[in-house]
């Protein structure tokens, strides 16, 4: 067995592939396996042969268990057999329960989590891959587009940011790394950064194998969003969650919670209602209606917010989730919905109004704030990545939604650079 290793070997080294295989095959049908089946099952994987490849690693293993490459390669293998992906699971939670350390196992492991909608789960093992293995561009391509579909591109984008800054321009994998890159950045609502992104593909790489030009002229031609990602909101709000209180009360001087409080009283409503605190940050506005609520709720989209409003002990129920869909998926729940600066990053309104009234019980109250566009219809994205909307748009989409409006007029809620903020605020019930 030792010579035909030796052979196989040589074989390869002198480019006669095919022959180094020839021998290698005889020699597993014969019984052969440790180094034998191990080079054999490498030599199948690089050929795109992941059935024939497992099976001679599994045979590999069999005789040395604790072969750290084989095992991770015949991972990869399984990993490219979508009917082995259960099989796949397997293999991978025993390899990190043995090691817990190994990056490969945790990149693995989080697109199999990914593939079945435990995103929570991916997204700690992609980020467990990246502080193992911060300078493999390669896998960290791979975690970029994966953090990327789960809703978390920032850390990825960061990791690539490092490892970019440090690789060799002739590095086959740059391009696809930069394309990662661009695609993080535009889930973070950073179409300029992306640009910057795909042009260093094409730097690199002039041929563009990665595809940039493609999606480059894509961002050429895109109109305005209608609305602000989800994971560009999520992440930077989960950035600012610390930072949140101090800089929005001390230094832009917001007023949304109590102006809406205020807005309350003036039109006589009571207390022992059930308040829903729609995108509720820190909890805020929690704070202003408390003594109004026999029972208080609230969600954001950014986990770090609903951390620093669970630590003021307020609210009946908490849970993180996106707008529209929290409240879609709540009818007839509350007496009384807020929405404090939240619909400055929607542009069309028209869903969440709609939302808005499914999630309301008859006779029910919205108050909410927004930023004010001084155009005749519409909302505009301005360039503090915020929206603003006409009041005429304000208006149609909560008449479409079956609101009466009992107060819509001026009103801001902070400033910027010293100045008010343009704003409306309103107070609308449900039929």
């Amino acid at each position: 067995m030792t010579d035909t290793l030796t052979r196989a070997f040589e074989l390869l080294d002198q480019g006669d592939r095919d022959s180094a295989i020839a021998i290698l095959d005889q020699a597993t049908e014969q019984g052969a396996g440790g180094e034998i089946a191990g080079l054999l099952a490498e030599l199948k994987a690089e050929d795109g042969e992941p059935e024939q490849a497992v099976t001679l690693f599994t045979r590999a293993l069999a005789d040395d268990p604790g072969r750290g490459p084989w095992r991770r390669a015949c991972l990869s293998a399984l990993m490219r057999l979508p009917e082995r992906r259960d099989e796949a699971r397997r293999f991978c939670a025993a390899m990190l329960a043995e090691r817990g350390d190994d990056p490969v196992a945790h990149r693995h492991m989080a697109r199999l989590c990914l593939e079945t909608g435990q995103n929570g789960q991916a997204i700690a093992h992609a980020r467990e891959a990246i502080f193992l293995a911060p300078h493999d561009l390669e896998s960290l391509t791979d975690i970029a587009d994966l953090l990327t579909v789960a809703g978390d591109p920032l850390p990825a984008i960061e990791a690539l940011a490092a490892a970019l800054a440090q690789a060799h321009p002739a590095d086959p994998a740059l391009p696809f790394a930069a394309m990662a890159q661009a695609r993080g950045w535009l889930a973070l609502a950073e179409p300029a950064k992306a640009a910057n992104s795909l042009r260093r593909a094409l730097e690199v790489d002039p041929d563009d194998a990665a595809g940039a030009k493609a999606l480059l002229d894509q961002l050429a031609a895109a109109d305005v969003p209608v609305d602000l990602p989800a994971t560009f909101v999520r992440a930077l709000f989960d950035t600012y969650a610390d930072r949140f209180d101090r800089e929005l009360v001390g230094r832009l001087h917001y007023d949304a919670p109590g102006a809406l409080r205020a807005l309350l009283d003036e039109n006589g409503v009571g207390g022992g209602w059930d308040v829903l605190d729609a995108g509720c940050g820190t909890g805020l506005a929690g704070v202003a209606v408390r003594d109004m609520a026999g029972n208080l709720a609230g969600f954001d989209l950014s986990p770090r917010m609903v951390e620093k409003a669970r630590a003021r002990d307020i609210y009946n129920e908490l849970w993180v989730g996106e707008l529209v869909e929290s409240l879609s998926q709540r009818p007839a729940s509350a007496n009384l919905l807020l929405a404090a600066d939240v619909l400055v990053y929607l542009g069309d309104l028209l869903p969440v109004m709609a939302a808005a009234a499914t999630c309301l019980r008859p006779g029910g109250l919205f108050a909410f704030t927004c930023e004010r566009a001084d155009q005749p219809d519409g909302f505009l994205l301005h360039e503090g990545r915020r929206f603003a909307h006409a009041q005429a748009h304000v208006r149609e989409a909560l008449v479409r939604a079956g609101f009466t409006i009992l107060t819509l007029r001026h009103h801001s809620t902070r400033t910027d650079r010293g100045q008010p903020v343009p704003g409306l605020i309103c107070l609308a019930g449900r039929a």
